[in-house]
């Protein structure tokens, strides 16, 4: 097997204007970083100076997600509002403002990956906060993609499956955890085959001790959680790669309910190859010292195949 790729490099990204809200405070941020405006009506007429909203495509676990085009130059944005009164956990930005943790996740992932949804800037609202993210020309969310296909083929699950590995290893070297990896959280590019990891509403920062708070999708629970109602983080995660790994080349969820992620994974897929089935159940392991690393993930002989 290969040795385990370096961690990526936090590439630098052009510097974002600040809305005409207000001036540009004293920044201790350096380049690339996102920059917040507002709050007020002169910071949602500054942003329907750039942006035009469009149709409604979706929902965000804590908001809504607009279509949008920025009218300097016509590239397309997703735009999601998400009310003041719904978010749970602020942070703050390089230069010292207050943002909703899920800007100042985003913040920390968006430079240096390319399987992470860009956040190009934050807009604050006196009742909200607008997220204005990148939004590929044609895509679609990998729900929708597998809905249609049912299933893929093993070697096309694994192409697809090491972008999403790649994406959560950028995330946990940036000390982030995303905490709710499935399809509907993952945009797929349909011109470039390109995955990008999207809604980081669920995220945390990384953290060594055991998390006691579960605020994503029950189904994709770990067997942990449910048992004793704390996980830790990594392998919280090579958990929800197990299920996603599964859907993809299966085309279902291994648990229909949430009680049934307390039975041990049975058959039921014995057409695929002997490496895929073993990654599958290892990940799926009811105990969490049992399933492999994100690095032994990254040099399983299935992946490097």
């Amino acid at each position: 097997a290969r040795p385990l790729p370096p961690p990526p490099l936090r590439l630098p990204r052009p510097e974002l204007r600040r809305s005409a809200a207000q001036p540009p405070a004293p920044s201790r941020r350096g380049p690339g970083r996102v920059g917040m405006s507002g709050p007020g009506r002169k910071a949602r007429e500054a942003l329907q100076d750039r942006d035009r909203l469009g149709s409604l495509p979706g929902r965000g676990g804590f908001g809504r997600v607009y279509s949008g085009t920025r009218l300097s130059d016509g590239a397309l944005v997703a735009i999601k509002c998400v009310p003041r009164d719904r978010i749970r956990h602020w942070g703050e930005l390089p230069d010292g403002a207050l943002a909703p943790q899920e800007i100042v996740l985003l913040d920390k992932v968006s430079s240096g990956c390319g399987g992470i949804i860009q956040l190009l800037e934050g807009v604050e609202l006196p009742n909200s906060f607008l997220l204005v993210l990148e939004r590929p020309e044609r895509c679609q969310e990998l729900s929708g993609f597998l809905a249609e296909r049912r299933f893929l083929p093993e070697e096309e699950a694994r192409g697809l499956f090491r972008q999403v590995l790649e994406a959560v290893w950028h995330c946990t070297s940036c000390g982030v955890l995303h905490r709710d990896i499935k399809p509907e959280n993952i945009l797929l590019d349909l011109a470039t085959g390109q995955l990008k990891l999207i809604d980081f509403g669920c995220g945390a920062f990384l953290q060594d001790t055991a998390y006691t708070q579960f605020a994503r999708t029950l189904s994709y629970s770990p067997p942990e959680w449910i048992h004793h109602q704390r996980y830790h983080g990594e392998a919280a995660t090579v958990w929800s790669l197990g299920l996603l790994l599964y859907q993809l080349v299966l085309g279902k969820h291994p648990f229909r309910r949430a009680a049934g992620i307390l039975l041990q994974l049975t058959g039921g897929f014995w057409f695929l190859s002997s490496e895929c089935q073993n990654v599958i159940r290892r990940c799926l392991s009811m105990q969490p010292l049992d399933r492999p690393s994100l690095e032994d993930l990254f040099n399983d002989p299935w992946l490097q195949g």
